[in-house]
């Protein structure tokens, strides 16, 4: 048996060091050994995650900004969403129409 933060283990395998000197320590670590053989000290936890997507901004001309965003308004879409799909249309045509040449 080890003895792990208080708690006893049966774990035949190499103990988890309670810190690692660098994240390449730990990267090193955890390449050579399986979370799998640590299941008896492994502890069910809750957490919240907030991702971000990543966004790009393009210039638009005042009236075609306008235009967008009336006709988001009226399609009770965000005119992000809106000029996304749109450009995705443009993506796909684009490159139907590239793979026929």
């Amino acid at each position: 048996m080890q003895k792990k933060g208080g708690i006893m283990t049966k774990s035949k395998y190499d103990p988890i060091p309670d810190e690692f000197k660098s994240i390449e320590e730990a990267a090193t670590f955890w390449d050579t050994h399986s979370l799998a053989d640590y299941e008896d000290l492994q502890q069910d936890t809750d957490f919240k995650v907030h991702l971000k997507s990543e966004k790009n901004y393009f210039a638009i001309d005042r009236e075609l900004s306008d235009n967008i965003d009336n006709i988001a308004h009226i399609k009770g879409i965000l005119p992000e969403t809106l000029v996304n799909l749109w450009i995705q249309e443009k993506i796909i045509e684009n490159q139907n129409a590239l793979t026929h040449c």
